[in-house]
């Protein structure tokens, strides 16, 4: 077990199966030393986990466990780019977060802490990351949040 698989174990988390994709796009691409990862919703078992909009009928905490399990699909799916060997990341370079909220809701940042901060639990500095976050009116499956990333490989 790798020293990045082994800080998962430690942090109780076991990543799933990467979700295939549900429309005519790659779940991640490869250039040069990067992989940027398609969005990533929160599913669980193969079933949405976190539906609905924050402001409205999803709490806070609720939005950062959504970006959360958003982020442990990311990593499934750098997982498999990386021939199922995560020691290879080098630098988590960007998160993109995207929020499905009410047009008053202004906790978006702090809903995307969920998956900042789990970036910087699994890979330490190395995890440290430019950040995008937006609110949106609707996201695929009436999905809570999602979550894109490009991470810096060897």
């Amino acid at each position: 077990m790798g020293r990045i698989e082994s800080r998962l174990a430690e942090l109780g988390i076991t990543l799933p199966t990467p979700t295939a994709p549900v429309a005519n796009y790659a779940p991640y691409v490869i250039t040069g030393d990067l992989v940027v990862i398609s969005g990533q919703i929160p599913v669980r078992d193969g079933k949405l986990a976190y539906s609905g909009k924050l402001g409205d009928n999803v709490p806070n905490d609720v939005g950062v466990q959504a970006a959360q399990l958003c982020f442990i699909n990311l990593l499934a799916q750098l997982r498999a780019a990386c021939g199922g060997d995560l020691d290879r990341v080098q630098q988590v370079v960007r998160l993109g977060g995207f929020i499905a909220a009410t047009a008053e809701f202004i906790q978006h940042a702090s809903v995307m802490n969920g998956a900042s901060d789990l970036a910087v639990a699994v890979f330490g500095d190395a995890g440290r990351h430019a950040r995008s976050t937006i609110g949106v009116p609707s996201l695929p499956l009436d999905a809570s949040v999602e979550v894109e990333g490009m991470f810096r490989i060897a």
